[in-house]
């Protein structure tokens, strides 16, 4: 999921410096929820692995 937020921020960045403002808006908007979604899925995913016991892999 990180890798999509950086893909949508890369877009972003592209089409501002290209000036298409709303696609650049757009993109970013997508890419800051993609990137909380995945930061708040590795807070429940991490909680969930405490509760267990279990020691996380890496």
């Amino acid at each position: 999921m990180i890798g999509w937020a950086i893909t949508f921020l890369v877009v972003a960045l592209v089409a501002a410096l290209l000036g298409f403002g709303g696609i650049a808006g757009t993109a970013m908007e997508a890419a800051k929820i993609v990137f909380f979604v995945a930061i708040v899925l590795f807070a429940v995913s991490a909680v969930f692995g405490l509760m267990r016991g279990r020691s996380p892999r890496l």
